[in-house]
């Protein structure tokens, strides 16, 4: 049975993968500061859910050593001794774990050193432990927010081409640390002969995320305040909503994944999104017209981020031939009946 590591398995993402992987016949091992998942029952997701702090390199240490791995601790003296691994390593390790949020969170600038310090953190001490448990394959997911402002400026016309990176110019202290991870990931293929796989993640959604207290993403929040707002009622969005994304649906997330995991030519990095634009104040029509309610959208000032942004396929299709099968409204579908569940409860 191959074995697969999930870092940030209680996450939104983390817990439809390891989902995945856990169907698929893989062991799976979810590692989280969250006690649990809140939406997912653990034996639907893994088998074997440890809660922890990857910020301490102790909890790396024990987490990345595989269910078929032991140390084998031999001593030089009374004091020293060489800590050696016997055993094969995990055959996958997912490294979705950091500090992050919606824009409330990662544009007001009040989390920017939480967000810094606590990602790169996690990071260093992962890819360090990988190159010593000798990991087979990584996954780091890196993000769409550490492409340049000044390519985001005109809503219509945003540029995330993969090659557009540099000179670096992201525009929140997020970005900054996902561009500073990318690099430490392929630092460490280059100089250890490390695995990896680095991709972009743009605006994934979909049922069984965090969609309230702050930190939910735009398509999660539009649908929660279409599902609170009574008929007739102001629906609040922030900024002018002529701001662009685009957001791709958790199933087609997974299949990308995949399909970028699963091949050994291409390290990346590379997108994985949709390229279906659409603005803030659209998607918000789109949630009030799921709702089946007559809504007045009010914008409102608010954190909003660049002013476009949305994925370039064009590597991932050359690359791994893969192209992105649900539309956003399909997406949203699915996404608003199980927000207004919640909202009911």
């Amino acid at each position: 049975m191959k074995t697969a590591l999930v870092l940030g398995g209680g996450g939104f993402i983390g817990g439809h993968l390891a989902k995945r992987l856990k169907e698929d016949g893989f062991w799976v091992r979810i590692v989280d500061i969250k006690e649990k998942h809140e939406y997912f029952n653990h034996d639907d997701i893994c088998d074997e859910y440890i809660s922890g702090d990857l910020k301490d390199i102790n909890v790396v240490k024990q987490v990345i050593l595989s269910p078929n791995q032991k140390i084998n601790s031999r001593f030089i003296d009374s004091e020293n001794f060489i800590e050696v691994v016997e055993g094969d390593s995990f055959d996958e390790v997912y490294q979705l774990a950091a500090d992050m949020g919606g824009a409330g969170y990662i544009f007001t600038g009040e989390n920017d050193a939480n967000v810094m310090h606590n990602s790169a953190m996690i990071n260093l001490n992962v890819v360090h432990e990988c190159v010593k448990k000798e990991v087979k394959k990584v996954f780091y997911s890196s993000s769409a927010c550490m492409y340049p402002e000044h390519n985001q400026l005109d809503p219509e016309n945003p540029n995330c081409e993969e090659s557009s990176a540099y000179p670096a110019d992201p525009d929140s202290e997020y970005g900054w640390e996902k561009l500073f991870s990318e690099r430490l990931f392929l630092a460490f293929q280059r100089n250890y002969g490390l695995d990896v796989r680095v991709a972009r993640f743009h605006n994934v959604f979909g049922p069984q995320g965090t969609w309230t207290g702050g930190k939910e993403k735009s398509p999660a929040a539009m649908c929660r305040k279409a599902a609170e707002t009574p008929d007739n009622g102001i629906m609040e969005v922030w900024g002018d909503g002529l701001q662009t994304r685009s957001f791709l649906y958790i199933d087609d997330c997974l299949e990308a994944v995949f399909c970028f995991m699963r091949q050994n030519n291409f390290l990346g990095p590379v997108n994985i999104g949709s390229e279906e634009k659409i603005a803030i104040n659209d998607l918000a029509k789109m949630a009030i017209q799921l709702s089946g309610k007559n809504i007045t959208i009010k914008n409102i000032d608010g954190p909003t981020g660049v002013r476009g942004r949305n994925s370039d396929n064009k590597l991932y299709k050359e690359k791994m031939g893969w192209e992105v099968s649900m539309p956003l409204i399909e997406g949203m579908t699915k996404t608003f009946k199980w927000i207004n569940q919640q909202v009911n409860k």
